[in-house]
């Protein structure tokens, strides 16, 4: 049976990373900052986003995501392993987003995945040291490639 504390735990990290989906959907990025340590490493590389650390995901995050007019990311099946004052994480994501396409008509795209966190307990709490997106799927995606779509444009 697992004790208060860690039941505490997984659940400050499980809040974490609804924290992350709502400023990112609400596009509220500047909600980012409690949710990982300044130094963190964020690998969105596999939808051909970037891969860096955190003020200059957050930045990319500002510039890419206007491309998209609505989206969301639901989370679940969070497979959280406590280690003492470090934790890592394994979460399902399901993220439907809309594509304005270049005839100005509109299409919605589909992008499975998995967020693989590295989290660390903070002064201020649990926070997430480390995100790398691994991919499961994509459907519907304008010519085949997020990786243009999400390029931040100049």
């Amino acid at each position: 049976m697992p004790s208060l504390q860690e039941m505490s735990d997984k659940w400050e990290i499980q809040q974490k990373m609804i924290d992350y989906s709502t400023a990112v959907d609400t596009r509220n990025f500047d909600g980012l900052d409690t949710v990982f340590t300044p130094d963190a490493h964020i690998d969105y590389s596999t939808f051909g986003g970037i891969d860096g650390k955190y003020p200059e995901v957050k930045q990319y995050l500002i510039d890419a995501m206007p491309a998209f007019p609505a989206y969301y990311h639901m989370i679940g099946n969070a497979d959280i392993r406590l280690n003492g004052d470090t934790a890592t994480s394994r979460t399902i994501c399901f993220n439907p987003m809309e594509i304005t396409l270049a005839d100005g008509s509109s299409q919605i795209m589909f992008c499975g995945l998995w967020y693989v966190d590295k989290h660390v307990r903070t002064a201020d709490g649990w926070r997430i040291a480390e995100r790398v997106e691994e991919a499961c799927y994509t459907y519907n995606v304008p010519g085949g490639s997020i990786e243009a779509i999400a390029a931040p444009k100049s």
